[in-house]
């Protein structure tokens, strides 16, 4: 089977919100025989929540809020999932969860095809050459052509598609999928159970005289016509192109109803590749079977526990041997620490790790020591490039409402502004009132929500009417915005002096008055 490194599959998967991304999810657990029985996101009163929504707050709402690991073994495969959330409010948690991710499966509604925020999440996978698996989803409606969906992935995203399975109808006549590789139909039908365990299949090759009776004569003359257009036209598949990140390889299937999931999965595993190379912040290269270790934080996660009141960093192993109680350099805090408490994740529940290695995610116990973006690493030299913090888009002040509680909230504040909750900015002579800034609405509501029901803290929100945040570079703090009076002069949890702007005329007035200063999107990287 080869080294332990070549056995890791670390993936995210990204797609705009409803396109069936728990779903999916939940069934490649069940097919990956991790769960017993899927569970789903919808009518939470009448079906045990989905695996990967472990907050209280996703199970209440049935959307996906923040980024999960859900580790787990197949066919002598680790597989490292990360599953991110679908809704656009929390696209920033998304991005840091990527970086951690050597693969991607892109999820697209067969109906709606491919959607805003799927477009965000494809250039931010573009942009760090990911590679990309397609799995076109919800065949158990009424949907698109899948040429004309192929076409629109080609045209809208530009990446070459390359079909591995393809449909046999749609809605209620979706039947099943044709493996383009082995050149089998599979024909799927829900078991006695449903949905929650696996489909039924029935397996035929395409000239089998069995066929019609299979799948019936209209699709299976359909069938032949369609298989005759690929077989003479589209792309083939070219593993370093899809490794490049140029090409990628598309299924269809339903993963409401299991339907074309079981043969997903099984090429899968093939596809997606074991961890690669990655370079330092100084442009070396880092060999994944290299003796060193080395790794990165790329999300931190209070309270998942709370009735300890813990708090995780989630590490991604990039090379070497992880062991329980090492000892290793924290780039950051310039000094060395032992590495004790150590978990593997599936959602809330957890095992202790006695080693790890390149691909794995380490859940560490965080006594305050890290941040998103940290490198841990045996050499004190080495550093990765850090993860971006991106302007937000909403702001608001903080008010207490009850006055004794000023510890808690700041206990809290400063948690979730760590873990990515929230970006925390503080205003000269009110410190004592934070100002928050979100990507979207929807982290406000979180905000509250957990700051009362985790830190005992009930707080008012009062919004401001600024939508966008830049760090300016060569002003000395932010008194010295506060002095050419720009709107609204604060610092971020760094220090680093940050303008709020009203709209991107005010930005421009800005960096025309203040032409020695630089008026940077994202924070400034240490």
């Amino acid at each position: 089977m080869g080294s332990a490194v070549s056995r890791r599959r670390t993936f995210a998967i990204i797609s705009h919100p409803d396109a069936g991304k728990t779903t999916l999810t939940e069934k490649l657990l069940l097919y990956g025989g991790a769960i017993h029985e899927a569970g789903s996101v919808k009518s939470r009163k009448a079906a045990r929540a989905a695996t990967s929504d472990w907050m209280e707050l996703e199970r209440k709402r049935g959307i996906s809020i923040t980024s999960s690991v859900l580790q787990f073994e197949h066919e002598g495969i680790r597989y490292n999932l990360l599953d991110t959330p679908g809704h656009q409010d929390f696209s920033e948690d998304t991005y840091r969860t990527l970086t951690a991710a050597d693969c991607a499966i892109m999820l697209i509604d067969a109906a709606k095809g491919v959607e805003a925020q799927t477009r965000k999440l494809f250039q931010v996978c573009r942009m760090r050459g990911t590679p990309i698996v397609t799995f076109v989803n919800k065949l158990d409606r009424p949907s698109r052509d899948p040429f004309e969906l192929m076409r629109e992935l080609e045209e809208v995203l530009g990446i070459a598609t390359v079909p591995r399975t393809w449909p046999i109808g749609s809605g209620d006549l979706f039947q099943g999928v044709y493996d383009i590789e082995s050149q089998t139909v599979m024909r799927f039908a829900l078991g006695k159970d449903g949905a929650a365990k696996r489909a039924d299949v029935s397996v035929a090759g395409i000239e089998d005289p069995q066929l019609e009776a299979l799948i019936g004569e209209r699709a299976r003359g359909e069938l032949k016509d369609e298989i005759e257009l690929l077989t003479g036209a589209g792309e083939t598949f070219d593993r370093a192109r899809f490794l490049a990140g140029e090409i990628t390889p598309v299924f269809f299937g339903s993963a409401l109803t299991n339907f074309g999931v079981e043969p997903f999965l099984h090429v899968f595993r093939d596809l997606a590749p074991p961890p690669a190379p990655r370079k330092s912040a100084d442009g070396n290269v880092i060999d994944p079977e290299g003796e060193g270790f080395s790794g990165f934080v790329f999300k931190v996660q209070a309270n998942m526990d709370p009735s300890h009141r813990d708090r995780i960093a989630f590490l991604r192993i990039c090379s070497g041997s992880f062991e329980g109680g090492m000892r290793v350099f924290h780039r950051r805090l310039g000094k060395e620490i032992r590495l004790n408490r150590a978990e593997s994740f599936f959602a809330q529940d957890r095992a202790a790790v006695v080693e790890g290695v390149a691909g794995d995610i380490v859940g560490l116990y965080d006594p305050g020591l890290f941040r998103i973006g940290d490198t841990l690493s045996s050499d004190p030299n080495l550093a990765f490039t850090e993860v971006p913090r991106f302007s937000p888009e909403h702001f608001g002040r903080l008010r207490l409402l009850d006055p004794l509680k000023r510890k808690q909230i700041q206990k809290g504040i400063e948690q979730l502004s760590e873990e990515g909750t929230v970006q925390l900015f503080t205003q000269s002579g009110r410190e004592k009132d934070p100002i928050c800034g979100v990507v979207g609405q929807l982290q406000f509501e979180v905000l509250m929500y957990r700051l009362e029901h985790e830190y005992g803290a009930r707080v008012a929100l009062d919004k401001l009417p600024y939508n966008t945040a830049r760090w300016v570079v060569g002003a000395e703090n932010a008194k010295a915005l506060e002095a050419r009076r720009l709107p609204l002069a604060v610092s971020d949890q760094d220090d680093h002096p940050v303008a709020l702007f009203r709209d991107e005329w005010e930005v421009g007035r800005a960096a025309r008055d203040n032409a020695e200063w630089t008026f940077l999107e994202t924070a400034p990287l240490k």
